[in-house]
């Protein structure tokens, strides 16, 4: 029998004309033997289309198709005709193929689980059949989906005169925040590798060479604990432009931004979008990835509230409280007082709140206030009746994190969060240093090559290393960050006093950055970019809550893959080669 040859997907026939022979392949999605009568629902990327086999049907072939199984591979020929019973739910549904000729290209074995069926397998069998798991319509939507935003990516900044370059792989280790994975050199004994964790100095080396705007599509590498949006692996949107200040990459990234919420989900969204900087978002929602899209903002009752005769009050540096409207029925005494038990499992000492379910306010520091201080308190919060609101007492920072905890986890109680919604906001004006609370020392919240704020600089030198604010930025999506960037330093005697700010060394800085630094003395242009991550706003875009929806062959947390059975042992004359000798397990 002659092969055949496809057509027509089988999503897409219902453009064809009725009475016209296609030939259609794909998977077996479900089989219905009527006797006289068989119906297969015939799957491929595009969407299903109806297979009919009836008294029409030559015998050898309806035999055939009595055969078939779930998730065999077909390619089917026959006549695209009318359905009798539409299907609403399918693009194909008012036709389908009366069958002539019928190929069986592959069986399958009995599947370790319905992979189409309304109940999901346990997450680490479906990992462990991943090749499976990928045929699920949910999952190859989600993919189709992330290929049609890397398309419009490349649309978008090819457009723009950004051109694509590819960056090394295997790069020198240099700090970056996470811990790198490492590659052991075989022509180099004792010597590594790492994979990037982004493309940061290529980048940053391709302005100084002149190409005007760059961008790439790169893998990152970071051995960091994994989460929902987290992956080991992951892609980054890389780009950077020179010539450029704050508001020409916001500008750019916004453009960007509207043009894949257009192309992808088909949204407009309105733009500039809205910014804060980032102590204003901090003050605010109490974290710098705050999702907007419902209240429960901090307020600050510091002054108000040390008036009282409350000692937790009194004692305080910052009083601040967030108000949850309309929440006085749901949380009852016994809810706040699993809310106030979280709060004290995140450092705090404790939490106040006040209650108004009935007509008049009640609260936990009642004795300590008089009828009008809490009036006062509970007008300065703009907590009414029918709302409660939850307030901390602490240091300034601790009350901001803790507040900024409580909020996302009352509003998750309460089930206010909305599933849909796209709230983006720019978060400007970052802090260069960020102190580290175990050593006491300030690091870097970024990396060590963000431009600071002009009037900054003062500040290095006189150590007020809390006062340099630094010309960076991030884009967050309902409470997702999407994007970080900044501009960059490109003086190196700056570049220089930002290293020693940091605490390196002569030889460190030479021996990690020696190579860019000269590279900036032979003259650079202003620049400066960003990196988006393509997975998380697809994650968002699809409405997942996991990146594993997303990833075609993901990790689980402790980054193996189950599939293949990756990290793997390699054999001795390997770790001969490249001169390594694993240590004893104890």
């Amino acid at each position: 029998m002659k092969n055949l040859k496809r057509t027509h997907y089988c999503g897409e026939v219902a453009a064809a004309k009725q009475g016209k022979k296609v030939t259609v392949g794909g998977f077996v999605n479900r089989l219905r033997d009527k006797g006289g009568l068989i119906f297969i629902d015939l799957r491929d990327i595009t969407g299903i289309v109806q297979l009919v086999f009836d008294e029409t049907t030559k015998r050898e072939v309806f035999e055939k198709a009595g055969s078939v199984k779930s998730e065999y591979v077909l390619m089917a020929a026959g006549i695209l005709r009318a359905r009798e019973n539409i299907n609403k739910d399918i693009a194909t549904g008012a036709v389908e193929i009366l069958v002539e000729d019928l190929q069986i290209l592959s069986k399958s074995a009995p599947l370790p689980y319905d992979i189409h069926g309304e109940k999901k397998a346990n997450e680490e069998l479906r990992l462990k059949y991943r090749s499976l798991d990928l045929r699920s319509a949910d999952l190859q939507k989600n993919l189709l989906l992330r290929h049609n935003l890397a398309k419009a990516t490349r649309d978008y900044f090819y457009a723009n005169r950004f051109v694509e370059i590819e960056t090394p792989m295997f790069i020198k280790s240099t700090p970056e925040g996470a811990r790198d994975f490492l590659v052991p050199s075989r022509l180099h004994p004792g010597k590594f590798y790492a994979l990037p964790q982004s493309p940061q100095i290529y980048k940053q080396l391709l302005m100084i060479s002149g190409f005007d705007r760059y961008i790439q599509l790169a893998r990152c590498f970071r051995d960091e604990d994994n989460r929902a949006d987290r992956q080991p692996e992951f892609t980054q949107i890389d780009l950077e432009m020179s010539f450029a200040d704050v508001d020409d990459v916001l500008e750019m990234l916004e453009g960007f931004i509207k043009h894949v919420m257009r192309e992808v989900v088909n949204i407009d969204i309105v733009t500039p979008l809205p910014r804060l900087t980032y102590d204003e978002c901090v003050a605010k929602y109490g974290t710098d990835q705050p999702d907007t899209r419902y209240g429960m903002e901090i307020t600050d009752i510091t002054e108000l509230a040390k008036q009282t005769d409350f000692t937790v009050f009194r004692d305080a540096e910052s009083i601040r409280g967030i108000v949850a409207k309309g929440s006085a029925a749901a949380l009852t005494r016994k809810e706040i007082d699993k809310l106030i038990e979280f709060a004290k499992g995140i450092g705090a000492k404790g939490l106040s709140y006040i209650r108004w379910h009935e007509d008049a306010p009640s609260c936990s520091f009642g004795k300590f206030v008089t009828g009008e201080q809490l009036s006062e308190i509970c007008a300065l919060l703009g907590c009414e009746k029918g709302d409660t609101a939850l307030i901390a007492a602490d240091k300034f920072r601790a009350v901001l994190r803790i507040l900024g905890a409580m909020r996302t986890k009352t509003a998750g109680r309460l089930g206010i969060i909305p599933e849909s919604g796209y709230n983006f906001v720019w978060i400007t004006e970052m802090p260069f240093f960020e102190l580290n609370d175990e050593n006491g020392e300030w690091d870097a919240m970024h990396h060590p090559f963000t431009m600071p704020h002009d009037d900054c600089l003062p500040f290095l030198d006189s150590g007020e290393f809390g006062k340099v604010y630094a010309k960076a930025y991030d884009l967050v999506l309902n409470g997702t960050e999407l994007c970080s960037g900044s501009i960059r330093i490109t003086d190196f005697e700056l570049q220089e006093r930002m290293f020693k700010a940091l605490r390196l060394g002569e030889e460190e800085i030479e021996s990690k950055f020696g190579f860019l630094i000269d590279a900036y003395k032979f003259a650079s242009p202003p620049h400066g970019g960003a990196g988006i991550g393509l997975d998380r706003l697809a994650m968002i875009l699809c409405g997942a809550k996991n990146l594993h929806d997303v990833t075609a062959f993901p990790k689980t947390k402790n980054a193996s893959e189950l599939m293949s059975g990756s990290p793997g042992e390699v054999d001795a004359k390997q770790l001969d080669e490249l001169h390594l000798k694993l240590k004893e397990q104890k």
